[in-house]
Parts: C-alpha cells; sequence; structure tokens
C-alpha cells in the first residue's frame, strides 16, 4: 500500500500539483493549477485508504485519530519532498487530503511579492498578519520571510506550526521548528513556552482562538516580532476578526493595543496565469500608519479601505489595485480576475 501511495505522490509531485485527494468510489485527484483533475486507474475501496493510513501515520497517532475522527501530520518522501496530509472520517471511512510542499524555499522575489514586505519583515517587533483563505499560499510567504531572515540577519526564530510543512536550516539565524502535537500541546502552549525562550520572531501558522490572539498580542507588545496567519479575505476583516474574538467589555482596550502593535496585513490569492502554466500572486497590502492607527483606535475601520487606495507611496495597494496591474502585465486574464472581483463586490 505504502509503495502505491508514494507512487501517487512522485507522479503529483512531477505533475505540479498542490494537492492531492484520495476518497473512497474515486480514483486519485490531483490539483494542478487550481483544477482538479481525475487520473487514471481503478476508484478506491475503504479497505485501500484505510491501510493506507495506518501505514503512514506513527503508530501512537492512530489512537488520536480514532477518537478525534481527523487527524494533521507531515510526510516525507527522501530526495523528493515533505507532504502536510490531513486525513479524515467521511460517512464512516477514511479519505485523505495531501498538500505537497516543495523541498525548495522561494524567495520573496520567485513569489512576486511587492517590494514592500522587505520592509516589513525587517520590523524588530509588533504584528504582522498574512492572511486569505485556504490554499491561498500563506505558508509559502511566511516560509520566505522566514528565509530571507535567515540569510540576511541574526535572530532567535521560533516556529509552531501544525504541521510542520518547510524545513529551515541554521544560516545566520537559529530557528527553532516545533510542531503543535508533537512538541507542544497548543498553539497558546506553545507561544507561552515561546516566551521563555529568547525569542526574536515567533512564527504562529496559525491564530486559532482568543487565548493564541490574546497571547501573540502580548507577544508584540514585549518586545518580539510575531508573524501570524488569519483565515481572512482581506485587511479591514482581519482587523475585525481579531477584535470580535474578544468580549464585547475588552474590545476598547484591544482596538488601543491592536493600533499600537500592528505592523502590516499582507492578504493574498493565488490566480491561474494567462496560459495555465503555474500560479501568480494577487495581494493587498495594508500598512499601520498613524492614519490606520487613528481609525483602528476610533472604531472607523471602514475608512481603512480608503486610505489603502490612496496611499500607494506608502507601499500600499487594494487586492482591485493588484489585479489590474496583473491584468495590464497580460499576466493573468479578466476570467480569472473576475471571480475574486466579484468576492469583494467590486
Amino acid at each position: 500500500m505504502k509503495e502505491q501511495f508514494d507512487k501517487w505522490l512522485r507522479e503529483a509531485f512531477h505533475q505540479k500539483a498542490s494537492d492531492v485527494h484520495l476518497t473512497i468510489g474515486k480514483a486519485p485527484i490531483f490539483r494542478v493549477n487550481g483544477q482538479l483533475i481525475e487520473q487514471p486507474g481503478e476508484k478506491l475501496a475503504p479497505d485501500f485508504t484505510r491501510q493506507i493510513v495506518k501505514e503512514i501515520i506513527p503508530e501512537q497517532l492512530w489512537s488520536k485519530l480514532e477518537k478525534n475522527r481527523e487527524l494533521d501530520f507531515s510526510y516525507g518522501i527522501s530526495g523528493l519532498s515533505r507532504f502536510r496530509i490531513n486525513t479524515f472520517y467521511q460517512r464512516g471511512e477514511l479519505s485523505l487530503a495531501i498538500r505537497i510542499v516543495p523541498t525548495t524555499i522561494p524567495s520573496m522575489e520567485d513569489l512576486d511579492l511587492p517590494a514592500i514586505t522587505r520592509q516589513i519583515v525587517n520590523y524588530q517587533q509588533g504584528l504582522v498578519l498574512v492572511t486569505g483563505p485556504t490554499g491561498s499560499g500563506k505558508s509559502t510567504t511566511l516560509a520566505s520571510m522566514i528565509d530571507y531572515m535567515n540569510k540576511t540577519m541574526r535572530r532567535h526564530i521560533i516556529t509552531l506550526e501544525d504541521p510542520i510543512e518547510y524545513i529551515h536550516s541554521h544560516q545566520h539565524s537559529i530557528i527553532d521548528q516545533r510542531e503543535v502535537g508533537f512538541d507542544t500541546t497548543s498553539f497558546a502552549d506553545g507561544l507561552r513556552g515561546s516566551l521563555r525562550q529568547d525569542p526574536d520572531v515567533i512564527l504562529l501558522g496559525e491564530m486559532r482562538d482568543l487565548e493564541t490572539i490574546a497571547t501573540a498580542i502580548t507577544a508584540a507588545e514585549t518586545g518580539h516580532l510575531v508573524l501570524g496567519t488569519l483565515h481572512t479575505s482581506d485587511a479591514v476583516s482581519t482587523i475585525e476578526r481579531i477584535i470580535d474574538v474578544f468580549p464585547p467589555a475588552q474590545q476598547t482596550q484591544i482596538r488601543i493595543q491592536l493600533a499600537t502593535i500592528l505592523k502590516a496585513v499582507v492578504s493574498q490569492r493565488l490566480l491561474i496565469t494567462k496560459h495555465n502554466k503555474g500560479r501568480n500572486i494577487a495581494t493587498e497590502i495594508l500598512m499601520n500608519t498613524n492614519a490606520v492607527k487613528n481609525l483602528i483606535r476610533n472604531d472607523k475601520l471602514y475608512q481603512i479601505q480608503n486610505v489603502l487606495q490612496t496611499s500607494k507611496e506608502q507601499g500600499m495597494h487594494t487586492l482591485e489595485m493588484d489585479l489590474k496591474r496583473l491584468l495590464q502585465q497580460d499576466i493573468i486574464t479578466y476570467e480569472t480576475a473576475s471571480p475574486f472581483m466579484q468576492e469583494r463586490g467590486m
């Protein structure tokens, strides 16, 4: 079973797929350039997927899967790549969703990230958020930022991930990567512990709950640079999400704290390129200037969109502005950009 599983992953890697889906009643399905493509072969049977999972997960995690009915873990094929796997029960049987993690960490230039991101990673303290829906490349963007720091700065960087995706080696910086479920019990516990480990930079794979967000704010206030992700669609909704997770009685204080510690929000999407040869990033960038700070403090978040539209010289832009840039440069088609414009009501 494991041999066949590895064969599928090798084929997906060579097809430059981003994801692989193994589900009952279908042959393996690869996501290539955002499109689902069913592979030739027999439909998967329940016993087959169950046996695959039993052979690839660490033995001690089987009971956790049986209890929680889903499980995240990482998997590697030597000389090929690493994979982030989520296995879960559906209709009583096991399915797998597999994300292919490239072994080489792309640079910020490779990703076509805006020039302002070099300034963002040079901050000594504060909160930087990378946001977007699942599959928008948030983990890759954060990995490229950490890699840039590693190559150019002397910092102690601690990452908290579930699971670990990109593997960083020590260069100019020290990088300690901790996996939730193996190296720490939760994001909140790992974050609290990291504050006693002399970090300069803390990366949070996901800011999932009030406890983690509150601790991240404290870490940013106490002189650390905190990088985190949220599943939000744009800069304004990101700030709203952070504030709204707190009880109403605390929200005024949180607005004051957030106005002080927030450095930038990078919201992103991945779009198929014009000739279907890959995907290109489109971003929205919010820098926490004095004008933005005042709007956050005074609960006038609805006005931030105006600041984004009129502050290009400070490195800011809306998603619509970046989509227009990609259209003008003939990188994407209008048909590709249109759904994202409709999503934002553009």
